[in-house]
């Protein structure tokens, strides 16, 4: 299986959405954080199985939460650029690549 790494704004994401359900629930967090794990878990076993965004970048959507996962990858790793909310403004995560 394929390892994997955040971008630091990814990771930073990562944990602004943890807080931010934290502070409702603190089961609601650990749901968003099963599902995060269960999108990361196929992007690194079946890396194809998401459609690819733009260029090489594919976008895993997590169950349940309206967050995608914005990640690339090699026969070895899994590169995540970006947890996003999908309301956000598009594109934004681009410049980290």
């Amino acid at each position: 299986m394929r390892t994997y790494g955040f971008h630091p704004e990814a990771s930073l994401e990562l944990s602004e959405a943890f807080d931010h359900y934290l502070e409702i629930d603190a089961k609601l967090a650990e749901s968003f954080v099963s599902e995060i794990e269960y999108a990361l878990l196929i992007a690194r076993r079946s890396p194809e199985r998401w459609r690819i965004v733009e260029g090489e970048v594919r976008r895993a959507l997590v169950h349940r939460f309206p967050y995608g996962i914005y990640y690339t990858f090699t026969s070895e790793a899994v590169q995540i650029w970006a947890v996003m909310h999908l309301s956000r403004k598009p594109g934004y995560w681009k410049d980290r690549l």
